[in-house]
């Protein structure tokens, strides 16, 4: 009799709260008959594609999104051909191919590296030094040692092809990176497991021919990636700088976690952006800013700049490239 009194009076106090909160009501039953799409997974420009194929291994299989991201940029980073990440990488000024890297799970774990030299996979001493030390970043020749000492190759990661570039570069030394020809953009990947897990990837070798030393956002937690396995997870590509001024990433879960989609929330951090050039008064023309985002119900969006930024986005369904939408 007691528990039926309890249940009736717990009841009664549910019901006038939400007559008093429609809009509450109405938010509860949207969540709960919400169905969470998963596993997926999407990261940055046309290389995705392949990146996602290698991640999907892992994801199809019931595996943790930590291991599909990490094993799905690695396949990028190995690669010589593509020339912003890894092996490959353009160099800097100095002719030294610096690599940046971070990683990041759904306890909040976290592990970064930043002008890391002679290793080609950054994204994988990057997680190394999420659980491996009690440290969140190393960086240069720390990192380094670091490397080494968990058995990392040291190896010449300068490609012949990426050697020539930097010395044709050299005649004329004109530091202008070309919006969307892909010397200066990361692959970003975030996904989403069987168990409902969030976890993302970001690695780069950066702009080609920066200042030896220049770190981007690509390494910096809450700028080219952030992750919150309560909301969602967002990474970020194109010129570090500007999303470092916006902590862009975290600002794209944040805004999701005020109740805007995947899609919303990469738009409003491009706006924000955009609007410090107009404050600022500076020329946008030679600048690309891409956002992807994806929440808790697998739901994504992106959002960039310029047009011509695209991404892979893999399900059930199939594994698909979208050219994202712009704003100017």
């Amino acid at each position: 009799m007691s528990n039926r009194r309890n249940f009736i009076k717990k009841a009664g106090i549910l019901s006038a709260f939400l007559a008093l909160n429609p809009w509450k009501a109405e938010e509860l039953i949207s969540e709960k008959s919400k169905k969470i799409k998963k596993p997926v997974v999407l990261s940055t420009w046309r290389f995705g594609l392949q990146a996602n194929e290698e991640a999907w291994k892992v994801l199809s299989k019931g595996g943790r999104a930590l291991d599909a991201v990490e094993k799905g940029v690695r396949f990028v980073e190995d690669d010589p051909n593509e020339r912003s990440v890894g092996y490959g990488g353009r160099p800097d000024r100095d002719g030294k191919v610096t690599l940046d890297a971070c990683i990041m799970d759904e306890k909040a774990n976290v592990g970064s590296v930043a002008c890391l030299e002679n290793i080609k996979n950054p994204i994988s001493v990057a997680r190394a030094v999420m659980e491996k030390t009690p440290h969140v970043m190393l960086v240069g020749n720390g990192a380094l040692q670091f490397a080494i000492s968990q058995g990392f190759k040291k190896e010449n990661i300068l490609t012949p092809e990426s050697e020539k570039e930097w010395k044709e570069w050299l005649k004329t030394s004109e530091y202008k990176p070309v919006v969307n020809i892909e010397n200066h953009d990361t692959i970003g990947m975030i996904a989403i497991d069987e168990k409902g897990n969030l976890s993302g990837a970001c690695t780069t070798s950066g702009m080609a021919f920066k200042m030896h030393g220049r770190v981007g956002d690509s390494p910096i937690i809450g700028a080219g990636l952030f992750v919150d396995n309560e909301v969602g997870a967002a990474t970020a590509t194109g010129h570090g700088e500007e999303v470092i001024r916006t902590c862009g990433s975290y600002l794209v879960v944040e805004l999701m976690r005020q109740g805007k989609t995947p899609q919303q929330a990469c738009e409003e951090a491009v706006k924000r952006i955009y609007k410090n050039f107009v404050n600022q008064n500076r020329n946008v023309k030679d600048t690309q800013i891409g956002f992807i985002a994806l929440n808790k119900y697998g739901e994504t969006g992106a959002f960039c700049l310029q047009k011509g930024f695209n991404y892979a986005v893999h399900t059930q369904d199939g594994n698909i490239l979208i050219d994202a939408k712009n704003l100017i």
